[in-house]
């Protein structure tokens, strides 16, 4: 009995100090780097994905003024089709190469120095698309979007790997939600501010791109001021000097000497393992379920279409039979549905699992898919038909966000090269399939 009581204060205080860290409030510090850092980079993203929704109308006169005042002759509606395909998914493609190419940039400047480099595509995008209207030129606009998919390709990258490495690991979670949660608060801006009230005019809509310049100059203003990934600063610099500050500064505290003891091991256990090749990868046969799970799960994802309802959906919305005046606040509840959804997704993955929420949104977005297509098929034979189109369009959107929008992203990201060139392929279609966001292949984390 004696023996029992003298143990239990031991054992009361290893419980306290285990649970000493998950108490550990998130600091301003820590807090500015993961919001400013998120609306540089996803909110700019999701902006993107939405702003040139609202405007569509309005551009494609632009582009058929534009050619009659050069060649004298209206434009030919499949050459109005194809400058429009062309500026919708050409923010593909430059994703692609902002992708392919933030390794090199990540190796030079860090985290943080390629998330402000990055600001410099979003403001050169800006000047273009703003201006494209005023110069009469839609070259610029396809330009300036190819501009802004290089912004948000480097970004997808950069963000999640600089939210990962400045986090402790009890609130890297929860930390990680700030990317999905701004990239559905910058669709849901997009649809705002694309209201006829607002930017959704004939005379206003060139102001819808120019506000792409507040999240980048902000980030700018701010970003400097914050610490780089103490990961990077010690094993990319070797500078342990400077991890200690930037750990101190992010989590509030003197003594860190536990999380440069866990980058540390880090670094040594990756000193010890081997790089494989993309041959020697698929020959192996250690990780061949877990390379098969990947490819699958990443091309459904990469291809299963939800851009062709961001992009899109005002054509979708009129095609069924709703009115033009109301079509912009209809649009409104597909973001908000995203944020809902993602939401409800982040508080529930954790208990349900990863596995059942993909299998659940990939089923359910054929399924919507499908009846979408009926629907619009036979739109003019009911007048109530357009409402379940409207349906589909939303359950669509939550199918995706609960499922395979939250449970396809890891905290760190690279490039894989094979599904974006897949995406990339689809991208010049009218209806775009998919846009490239990267992965980075953990493969020891998959069993």
């Amino acid at each position: 009995m004696d023996e029992r009581q003298k143990d239990q204060p031991a054992a009361d205080q290893k419980m306290k100090d285990s649970g000493k860290n998950s108490e550990q409030p998130v600091t301003a510090c820590l807090f500015s780097a993961a919001f400013f850092g998120a609306l540089g980079s996803s909110f700019i993203y999701g902006y993107n994905l939405s702003v040139v929704n609202a405007p569509a109308l309005y551009i494609k006169a632009f582009y058929n003024r534009t050619w009659m005042e050069r060649y004298g002759e209206p434009l030919r509606a499949e050459t109005a089709t194809l400058l429009w395909s062309v500026t919708v998914s050409i923010f593909s493609i430059g994703g692609l190469l902002g992708a392919v190419s933030v390794t090199m940039i990540l190796k030079i400047l860090g985290r943080k120095g390629t998330l402000l480099l990055n600001n410099i595509f979003a403001l050169i995008a800006v000047l273009l698309l703003s201006l494209g209207e005023s110069a009469k030129s839609f070259e610029m606009l396809i330009i300036g979007r190819f501009i802004i998919g290089v912004d948000s390709g480097i970004a997808l990258c950069a963000l999640p790997m600089y939210l990962g490495e400045i986090t402790p690991r009890h609130i890297r979670g929860s930390i990680g939600q700030f990317n999905a949660i701004l990239i559905c608060f910058g669709v849901f801006t997009g649809q705002v501010l694309g209201l006829p009230e607002l930017l959704g005019q004939e005379t206003r809509w060139s102001y819808l791109f120019t506000f792409l310049a507040f999240p980048a100059v902000l980030q700018l203003c701010v970003m400097p001021f914050l610490p780089e990934s103490p990961r990077y600063l010690l094993i990319e610099r070797r500078d342990e000097a400077g991890a200690e500050q930037a750990f101190q500064r992010l989590l509030g505290k003197k003594d860190v000497s536990q999380e440069l003891e866990e980058v540390h091991a880090e670094s040594r256990a990756q000193d010890n393992v081997h790089t494989a090749s993309v041959l020697q990868l698929l020959r192996s046969q250690a990780v061949r379920w877990q390379l098969i799970t990947i490819i699958v799960t990443m091309a459904c994802y990469q291809l299963c279409g939800l851009n062709a309802i961001w992009y899109y959906t005002n054509g979708i919305l009129r095609d069924a039979g709703f009115a033009d005046n109301i079509i912009p606040y209809i649009t409104l509840t597909t973001g908000a549905i995203e944020t809902l959804a993602a939401i409800i997704s982040g508080l529930v993955i954790e208990r349900i699992g990863r596995k059942p929420l993909l299998i659940f949104g990939f089923v359910s977005m054929a399924v919507f898919f499908s009846l979408l297509t009926v629907f619009l098929h036979f739109q003019d034979s009911m007048p109530w038909m357009p409402y379940l189109s409207y349906v589909c369009i939303l359950a669509v959107i939550a199918s995706f966000c609960s499922g395979p929008g939250k449970s396809t992203h890891p905290h760190h990201w690279l490039c894989f090269f094979p599904l974006l060139f897949l995406a990339v392929s689809f991208s010049a279609l009218q209806f775009h399939f998919g846009a490239p966001l990267p992965l980075e292949l953990h493969l020891k984390e998959i069993e």
